[in-house]
């Protein structure tokens, strides 16, 4: 069988890059795979397209999924920020209202008004999860891909009445990189691009007072900012000092040391767009243990690799109360026996090639009938 496989590749700095970049050559062991260029097309029996939120890296990909319905791997299930791209970015305002009636109705045309007019916020910074603007993908998907319970619940929810397969993410190999030196213990490490739904001003607050009884502890933070988050600023206010270490996007080979030092990764998301970690699929091969937000797929992380904080009002005090319990004798070790063990079983590469070939067999089978 031959596959047209749609994603964005490196070099682009695209997590989805990374991640075909990994599963392509297990899928090539399995199926004949063709990688569509950039804006161009594949030929095969069957096409896959992988769907993100960003329409710079996926803008092409819903356009030649409009000219040939396929499997679609749902790796976010609001899209509302590919839509306003591919719509407002292009003056093209009918196309957002019709994208707004389409999902909200006549009601969210009315808010869709609102916003092109300036008389209310963008929705897709304000209030993105509650209009995911994904009725469009859902209507082209001959079947669907997910990585989580949360996401096939919320396609159904939203009328997709298609297969729909679950599919773990894959955990990448790990390198052989030695631990770079950061001093402090214990040291926690938040990994990956940095904005507002990270949860940044609460885990500072939530470090900064954990370490007022823990003295030599730190905290990594790796990956590039969003300036409206103004980082900088906010380390330099929290009194924290050199307890906060800040580096910006850094190389594969560092990034996986970086990783390897921590002793625990923190992984916070509110709203979630319905997207996966693959930092935190990345911790979970080198043992470490997880802290993250109680929501969406990390909701569905075991609860032996991840200690979970909804982000509520309570937030704070779960976020320094994980720490807490990290710092407990034999927490770390146990939980890290088990993240490593989640690796190689759940998320283990071949098992998860495994499963698309079938997804894709089956999908071909249909197309066949």
């Amino acid at each position: 069988m031959r596959v047209a496989y749609y994603s964005p590749m490196p070099p682009e700095r695209s997590g989805i890059a990374d991640y075909s970049a990994l599963l392509v050559p297990a899928l090539r062991g399995r199926l004949e795979v063709e990688i569509a260029p950039r804006g161009k097309n594949a030929s095969g029996d069957v096409s896959l397209y992988h769907m993100g939120n960003d329409p710079t890296v996926h803008g092409w990909i819903l356009e030649q999924l409009r000219r040939r319905p396929g499997v679609v791997v749902l790796h976010d299930f609001v899209l509302h920020h590919l839509v306003a791209g591919l719509t407002l970015g292009r003056k093209d305002r009918g196309g957002y209202l019709a994208a707004m009636e389409r999902d909200a109705g006549v009601a969210g045309r009315l808010l869709a008004l609102g916003v092109v007019d300036g008389c209310i916020p963008p929705l897709w910074d304000a209030r993105p999860e509650d209009f995911p603007l994904c009725g469009e993908v859902l209507e082209l998907a001959t079947g669907l891909v997910v990585h989580s319970h949360f996401v096939e619940r919320r396609a159904r929810d939203h009328g997709y009445d298609g297969p729909v397969l679950q599919v773990p993410m894959p955990a990448w190999p790990v390198p052989a990189v030695e631990p770079c030196d950061v001093e402090g213990s214990p040291v926690f490490g938040a990994f990956g691009h940095m904005n507002a739904s990270k949860r940044i001003p609460q885990l500072l607050r939530a470090f900064g007072r954990f370490r007022a009884s823990h003295a030599d502890a730190r905290l990594l933070l790796v990956g590039s900012v969003a300036p409206e988050l103004d980082l900088a600023w906010r380390i330099d206010h929290s009194g924290l000092g050199d307890a906060v270490v800040w580096e910006d996007y850094v190389s594969e080979e560092r990034l996986w040391s970086l990783i390897d030092r921590v002793d625990a990764v923190v992984s916070l998301r509110s709203p979630t767009m319905g997207e996966t970690s693959a930092m935190v699929v990345r911790a979970l091969t080198l043992g470490k243990p997880v802290v993250v937000s109680d929501v969406g797929w990390f909701s569905e992380l075991p609860d032996g690799v991840a200690l979970k904080a909804a982000p509520d009002e309570r937030e704070v005090d779960r976020l320094v109360a994980a720490m807490e319990t990290l710092e407990q004798p034999g927490v770390r070790e146990a939980m890290g026996s088990k993240a490593r063990e989640l690796a190689s079983s759940e998320h283990d590469l071949e098992r998860v090639a495994d499963l698309y070939a079938a997804a894709l067999e089956r999908a071909n089978d249909r197309v066949s009938v």
